[in-house]
């Protein structure tokens, strides 16, 4: 007989959470990643008050920030940083293209990646 007072167990209460043979998963979360998975960053920006230097689209884009380097690969989350002097580079279908640089922004949002230098 089921107790109609029993409480459900809270792992299953948090949204996005269900559970399959006694273990939480978090199906929402799967979902999200899968349908934001691309091949390839849709664009690729990276330009100074006077001269852009990348403006396509691309594979990855590798950088150094004052953690360490880190890569921006396709479904990257929402992201802004401040580089630190070193090298960027974009890897496309084309090959890597690399850019020294002293210090920069860099702005990912919705596969869209911006990065302004000398500033």
């Amino acid at each position: 007989m089921q107790d109609d007072n029993a409480q459900p167990d809270k792992e299953s209460e948090k949204p996005g959470m269900q559970t399959t043979d006694d273990k939480p998963t978090n199906l929402g979360l799967l979902n999200d990643i899968q349908k934001d998975d691309k091949s390839a960053l849709s664009k690729v920006k990276i330009y100074s008050p006077y001269r852009i230097y990348y403006d396509d689209a691309a594979d990855s884009v590798s950088a150094v920030n004052l953690t360490g380097p880190f890569d921006i690969l396709p479904g990257h989350k929402n992201f802004m940083t401040l580089l630190d002097r070193g090298e960027i580079v974009v890897r496309s279908k084309n090959g890597a293209q690399k850019l020294k640089i002293e210090r920069g922004v860099m702005h990912v949002r919705n596969n869209v990646v911006e990065v302004f230098l000398d500033v």
